[in-house]
C-alpha cells in the first residue's frame, strides 16, 4: 500500500472526473508523489504541517504496474513515483487527515 496525501478539493474534482491527475507539485515534478507508510508520516511534517482539509488516499501499488517506480528521494529514500494519472480503481479507501490541537496530523492506521 503508498499513500497521496491530498487537499481535499483536488480530490472531490478527481472524483467527479474520474481520474486523479495530480496535485501542482505533481504536475511541476512530471510524477504523482506518493509515501510508504513508513514516509508519510514525514511527508506531511515536512510539506504539510499546519494544512487543514487534507485527505490520505490509500492506493494498492501492484495495480500501477510499470508506471509506478521507487525513486532516490530526500534523504536518499526510495519514494513511490507515478508516471501517469492515478485511476480511481487504484484507490482502496479515503479518509480524512484531520489536524490534531499540536498542529500535527492525526493518522489513521496504516496497512
Amino acid at each position: 500500500m503508498i499513500y497521496k496525501i491530498c487537499p481535499e478539493h483536488l480530490w472531490r474534482e478527481a472524483e467527479c472526473e474520474g481520474i486523479f491527475t495530480g496535485a501542482p507539485v505533481d504536475h511541476q515534478d512530471g510524477f504523482i508523489h506518493f509515501s510508504t507508510a513508513a514516509q508519510v508520516r514525514e511527508t506531511a511534517a515536512k510539506h504539510f504541517m499546519g494544512m487543514g482539509d487534507l485527505l490520505l488516499i490509500a492506493v494498492e501499488e501492484s495495480s500501477l504496474a510499470t508506471s509506478l517506480r521507487f525513486e532516490a528521494s530526500r534523504g536518499g529514500d526510495m519514494f513511490p513515483h507515478l508516471y501517469g494519472s492515478l485511476p480511481l480503481s487504484a484507490v482502496v479507501w479515503v479518509r480524512p487527515l484531520p489536524l490534531g490541537p499540536n498542529g500535527d496530523h492525526i493518522f489513521p492506521d496504516l496497512v
